[in-house]
């Protein structure tokens, strides 16, 4: 039996904590879009690290707001801003630090960059992730954007010219003009700003089917990225995305009832960022991909059964085989029907993508 793979740590080595002081906490000021009054909250953030516990306090209302509370899933290398991270289904963003202490600790350790991998090195995509975050990286977010090649924010202590280091090994492996990359901070927030203003591709043409990168499995997106490639798919759309709760309802409607792990899918697609990758091809035969042996149940193939345990047993080559530990946290979602290929990628690129 194939081990299911070990998860990475989550303490950022760049941050330093002192691990015998459980009263050391960091300040930031996060915002939550409120979707019933349609108003942008925002609040004091505390995050003591050593026993992951969050504070919250109401700025505009001068009260409190989250009384301190446990989130294991929460660490200081998910805290840099720009970031956005679930409390409780709520999506915050973090967008300034609290005090001087905090942004003393975080501003260079974890620095933002930016880079482009260009369209012709797309099929190289997933093993240019994955040479990142092995080097250190964190992918904050991508997407993909026609034309214009796949944008992704990375954090790092030292970013910039960390990843200015690393260029000249990527340019060996795959490529001159692979990646084009920031040459200062300033650099790097133009190019955000630039992507974020282009629209993210898709095809949406009926032919597609959808493959959801799951919070739990993001440590090995560029792995699962590269599986998809390598199975002889093309990855024609990708988005990094975060869901509120009534968005991960209505997207998981259709398991209400039939899956018993329902509500737990739901905190699992809420818990995080994942990355919304639309995929194309069909797998390389050359057959059909509206057929009923076409894209969907294809790669649903490749992504093997709902239960890594079982994908383990039946298909060890599978992602879920691979990169799933439970029903819940089986690294993928994937269409299950090949009516439905079609309404998942537009609900994601189509609806999601234009909200964002």
């Amino acid at each position: 039996r194939v081990a299911p793979p070990a998860r990475a740590p989550t303490t950022s080595p760049a941050v330093m904590v002192l691990q015998d002081d459980p009263t050391e906490k960091f300040a930031f000021v996060v915002e939550w879009f409120d979707p019933h009054s349609g108003l942008t909250r925002r609040y004091q953030f505390l995050f003591w690290p050593l026993s992951r516990e969050v504070e919250m306090y109401d700025l505009k209302n001068k009260r409190a707001f989250l009384k301190k509370t446990q989130v294991p899933g929460l660490a200081s290398a998910d805290l840099f801003i720009g970031a956005t991270v679930a409390v409780y289904s709520r999506q915050l963003k973090v967008v300034e630090f609290g005090d001087e202490f905090t942004e003393s600790r975080f501003s260079i350790s974890r620095q933002k960059t930016f880079a482009v991998v260009s369209d012709t090195s797309s099929d190289s995509l997933g093993k240019v992730i994955n040479a990142l975050t092995k080097s250190g990286f964190a992918i904050a977010s991508l997407k993909m954007s026609e034309g214009k090649g796949v944008g992704v924010s990375l954090v790092s202590d030292g970013a910039v010219d960390k990843l200015l280091n690393l260029l000249p090994e990527l340019e060996t492996h795959f490529g001159s003009g692979c990646v084009t990359v920031a040459d200062d901070p300033a650099t790097a927030t133009a190019m955000e700003l630039t992507f974020e203003h282009l629209p993210a591709t898709a095809k949406l043409d009926g032919t597609t089917t959808l493959c959801l990168i799951k919070p739990s499995a993001m440590e090995h997106l560029g792995l699962v990225l590269d599986e998809i490639t390598g199975n002889g798919f093309t990855v024609s759309g990708a988005k990094t995305f975060t869901l509120d709760r009534a968005s991960a309802l209505e997207f998981y409607e259709v398991y209400r009832g039939v899956a018993p792990e329902f509500t737990m899918m739901v905190d699992e697609l809420t818990s995080g960022a994942f990355v919304a990758v639309e995929v194309s091809g069909d797998g390389g035969d050359g057959g059909d991909p509206n057929g009923p042996h076409g894209t969907v149940g294809k790669f649903r193939e490749i992504v093997g059964p709902v239960d890594p345990e079982m994908a383990r047993a039946l298909r060890p080559q599978s992602m879920r085989a691979k990169f799933g530990f439970d029903k819940v946290r089986n690294a993928v979602h994937c269409t299950d029907l090949a009516e439905d290929g079609a309404l998942e990628t537009h609900y994601f690129f189509k609806i999601l993508a234009q909200e964002a």
